[in-house]
């Protein structure tokens, strides 16, 4: 399955949709995954345990569709795109924070103001909207312990290194690399470090993995996608120019911050993708229809949320 993976990549039309490295909300993965698989995308990327793979496993039944891939993610200590939030008893129910989610977590119930751990994937808006200071972090770590189990079950696993912890991120990918026989993508930002570090740090990673068998996800501003716009989506076309101007990997999709405009945004600056990640975005687009319990079984409403997608799906 590696080479075809490699195919898609080299095609230069590769679309990923990401489904959050710590989302648990396993129905609408589910859901989410067989509209685009069926609307022509080829590659997910989901949260490192055997229910989302089931879940993600579940979709592709229903599109019928059988030459897809599974990216499973995994992170360092403190990494961003593991974090989930609670609401503190600072927290006078103003509702602000409910509206702002997008994922839909934050419910208000006779008065008091929760967040559903289940479908929380960390991205903060809640917290740039809340005034009161009711809401904080914490983190659900990867399960390094039992990660080779699900190994046998991917084509891909994906490697944040949102970390500054050097030693950390190290050793964990060389575990990844002695371990896993398929492709490995890192997830590259330039959060913690400056733009020659950067590229020195993934210089040294690839050179312990096999040639072309390591992608990069250049993430411009994580899980900051949601507006469909330019500025939106310039951190991530830059930071992939970056990483590809240093000619060290085969192959660069970006992320963060994407949107429909990202493989546009690329072209006219002529920076050569192979791909691009949409997260945010991509399931902002469909979640009215998507978040029905009817939407498998529901033809009207999965034809026209599929017309949705496949208009984004075809932007790449």
């Amino acid at each position: 399955m590696i080479k075809g993976l490699q195919e898609y990549l080299a095609s230069n039309k590769c679309f990923k949709l990401i489904l959050g490295a710590n989302n648990e909300n396993y129905d609408e993965i589910t859901r989410l995954v067989a509209l685009y698989s069926a609307a022509g995308c080829r590659f997910f990327d989901i949260n490192a345990s055997e229910n989302a793979i089931k879940a993600a496993r579940r979709g592709f039944e229903y599109s019928k569709k059988t030459d897809c891939f599974l990216c499973i993610s995994v992170g360092t200590a403190n990494d961003k795109h593991l974090s989930k939030y609670k609401i503190n008893d600072n927290c006078v129910s103003c509702n602000t924070c409910v509206s702002s989610c997008l994922e839909g977590a934050i419910q208000n119930t006779n008065g008091k103001v929760s967040i559903d751990e289940k479908k929380c994937i960390g991205c903060a808006r809640c917290v740039s909207a809340c005034s009161f200071d009711a809401i904080y972090s914490y983190q659900k770590q990867s399960d390094w312990n039992n990660l080779d189990k699900l190994f046998p079950m991917c084509e891909c696993v994906e490697f944040h290194m949102d970390s500054n912890d050097i030693d950390d991120i190290f050793q964990k990918w060389e575990y990844l690399v002695n371990n896993f026989d398929g492709m490995l993508s890192i997830n590259a930002s330039r959060v913690n470090f400056s733009d020659n570090q950067l590229i020195e740090i993934l210089k040294k990673m690839i050179s312990c993995a096999r040639q072309n068998h390591v992608m990069i996800q250049a993430d411009g501003i994580p899980m900051s996608g949601g507006a469909d716009n330019y500025h939106s989506t310039l951190q991530a076309v830059s930071c992939a120019d970056l990483i590809i101007n240093s000619n060290i990997c085969p192959y660069v999709i970006t992320s963060g911050g994407t949107n429909a405009k990202t493989a546009e945004l690329a072209r006219i600056l002529e920076v050569p993708l192979n791909g691009v990640a949409i997260g945010s975005y991509a399931r902002k687009i469909v979640k009215d229809f998507v978040q029905d319990d009817d939407f498998l079984y529901n033809e009207d409403k999965f034809s026209s949320a599929l017309k949705v997608a496949q208009e984004l799906v075809e932007s790449v």
